[in-house]
């Protein structure tokens, strides 16, 4: 049964993005990172047991990092986690001196992708391996956090 057909005649649940939760081989390092690198804030870690790690995202929504992954894995940019800055080349300069290195849509090292609307994206993965788009897109910008 399709999920419209079930709702047909009834009110739609409310909904809203929570969180997204990422396995890794190593929390101190994606910790440094999305900490130090990324910027993210981290939050009170509900389970309180050293193998996780909750980063706030903004607009009430969080990353979950979950340590205990045997390997790293192989993933695809398709796959991917999306930021938004305010300042690209403040961050690119962190990337530099953190020597973390970012391309574009097309895979090329160092280089910057500018949407057909106008928004600069660049691409890094974290010490897991996991894509995470990073752009300068207005319109998430200056929201309530």
């Amino acid at each position: 049964m399709a999920l419209s057909a079930g709702l047909l005649g009834q009110t739609k649940p409310d909904m809203r993005f929570n969180h997204l939760a990422i396995f890794v081989t190593n929390l101190q390092q994606s910790r440094q990172f999305y900490t130090n690198v990324i910027g993210l804030d981290t939050l009170p870690e509900p389970f309180h047991d050293g193998k996780h790690l909750w980063l706030a995202l903004g607009f009430g929504s969080s990353l979950h990092v979950i340590s205990g992954a045997p390997n790293k894995l192989e993933y695809f940019p398709n796959n991917h986690l999306c930021l938004s800055t305010s300042n690209m080349n403040e961050l690119k300069k962190i990337f530099e001196k953190n020597k973390v290195d970012w391309k574009n849509a097309q895979g090329q090292k160092g280089m910057t992708t500018t949407r057909p609307d106008g928004v600069l994206q660049i691409w890094v993965q974290d010490p897991d391996g996991y894509w995470i788009e990073i752009n300068n897109d207005q319109s998430t910008l200056g929201r309530s956090r």
